[in-house]
């Protein structure tokens, strides 16, 4: 006699076919998503022991600059020694990196695609059965010679570092840090580029990894803090500055104990008015700044595509008067990276939103045929259009009537903000300067510190003058 189907079996049957279905799918989706997304990241991580040994088949690509400049190839001689060559020294050391000893800058993001040959098929054959290797693909970089040896000499011997990048693209333009050091003799050097006496860090890319107190440049995020409290009056705050503000026990001094008399809104920032930005860092909710402060990526990983360290703002609600007096100015234990101070800057010529700054624009094969194609991705949105347009309002001024007349031209417009950032009590003061311009129609901006350069507005300014001029002269 035959047993009756029990239903409920059936049921719990099913339900497991389902689920190894839906296992099956998302295996798939995820197995399509990591080809296309993940698999280079993945493949060119630094602990990836099997890429290097593609170099035993392929030869290493070379890297380019924006126009085609070689700025990194590999020369084989008769005997098929390789070395890598760096035709402009020292001038992207930082930037490109190098490719011994481990690999840095360029040549570590972009390895696996240097290690990687599209040369056409029957080449490929013709090597491999003639025991002769590949030549790897190219990297066309986003960097622009011109704009990279006028930020390089402009600095000159001075330590400090450079970026240039476009607002709307998040290209980097130019990227110099110094000290720098040579990579075509980097082996010879090692021992004493690492020697534990050397305290100079040539090897540091301080552009993306060097954290500096902000100084008066910080006053961007406490005017953008103070207009959103204040969004209908921000500009009927007044102040009187005798050069010294005294608040109890604490003074906080202008730049050489400049007297500004009375001063607005707009006239205290561009002026770069201490007093008046820490009297304005008493007046504000310490949980707004922080969040502000936050929201412009301040204590946040920026998850670039090479290595970076991340901005810290360390106030919090509850903090003493001489913490929020100094951390309102941009002192105290804020510190923040050129670059990211770039990365602010650009947000605000680009209308509130921040792109992912790049330094691959495309990578080719050896025929010149376009392998992979890096495109503008937007990093998402710091402020809103309206606050952008107060900001940039409020940075011109600095360029017309305060401390950036070194920017004062009649070839194209500015926006910025000058900082002279204290660091030790015995030392001269960093000197920085962000912006962008022209200010109407921003096509590039700049961020310069210069360590030890004392005023931002003489030491940094003119350099990023010498960079506008160029780029606009073309």
């Amino acid at each position: 006699m035959k047993a009756n189907a029990n239903p409920k079996a059936n049921h719990q049957i099913l339900i497991l076919t389902y689920g190894i279905v839906l296992l099956f799918i998302g295996l798939v989706v995820y197995y399509g998503y990591f080809l296309q997304v993940k698999s280079d990241s993945v493949i060119n991580n630094s602990y990836n022991a099997r890429l290097d040994s593609f170099a035993d088949r392929v030869v290493r690509g070379e890297i380019r600059s924006s126009n085609g400049q070689v700025l990194a190839r590999t020369d084989v001689d008769g005997e098929g020694h390789e070395t890598r060559v760096y035709p402009y020294d020292s001038m992207f050391a930082h930037a490109v990196g190098y490719s011994v000893n481990g690999k840095t800058g360029l040549e570590a993001q972009s390895n696996f695609y240097l290690l990687t040959s599209h040369v056409n098929i029957m080449e490929q054959v013709i090597n491999e059965l003639s025991s002769r290797k590949n030549q790897g693909d190219n990297v066309v970089t986003t960097l622009d010679v011109d704009l990279q040896k006028k930020a390089y000499e402009a600095l000159g011997k001075r330590n400090g570092a450079v970026v240039v990048m476009e607002p709307d693209t998040g290209k980097i333009l130019a990227m110099v840090s110094k000290p720098d050091y040579n990579p075509n003799t980097i082996l010879s050097d090692w021992n004493s580029l690492v020697a534990e006496e050397n305290t100079s860090g040539q090897l540091l890319n301080r552009a993306t990894q060097g954290l500096y107190p902000p100084g008066s440049t910080f006053k961007i995020v406490t005017a953008l803090e103070y207009i959103r409290e204040n969004p209908e009056n921000y500009k009927d705050y007044v102040f009187d500055c005798d050069g010294i503000y005294e608040n109890g026990d604490y003074s906080i001094k202008c730049y050489h104990e400049t007297a500004h008399g009375h001063q607005n809104f707009t006239q205290a920032f561009a002026n770069s008015c201490n007093g008046a930005f820490s009297n304005l860092g008493l007046m504000m909710d310490l949980n707004g700044l922080r969040n502000t402060s936050q929201q412009l990526l301040f204590n946040t990983d920026l998850s670039l595509p090479f290595p970076s360290n991340r901005s810290s703002y360390i106030m919090a609600p509850g903090a003493d008067t001489w913490q929020i007096l100094q951390t309102a100015i941009g002192q105290g234990q804020t510190q923040i990276t050129p670059l990211h101070n770039a990365m602010i800057t650009a947000a605000i010529a680009n209308g509130g939103t921040l792109m992912k700054p790049y330094l691959i624009d495309h990578v080719e094969n050896a025929g010149g045929d376009i392998i992979k194609k890096f495109v503008p991705q937007a990093y998402g949105n710091i402020m809103t259009a309206e606050e952008s347009a107060k900001m940039t309002e409020l940075m011109q001024a600095v360029i017309t009537e305060g401390t950036g007349s070194a920017l004062r031209t009649d070839a194209y417009t500015v926006a910025g903000k000058t900082g002279s950032a204290e660091f030790d009590k015995n030392k001269e003061t960093h000197a920085w300067f962000v912006g962008y311009a022209p200010a109407e129609h921003p096509k590039i901006a700049v961020s310069v510190i210069v360590e030890e350069g004392g005023s931002g507005g003489k030491t940094a300014a003119p350099i990023a003058r010498s960079l506008f001029d160029l780029y606009f002269s073309r």
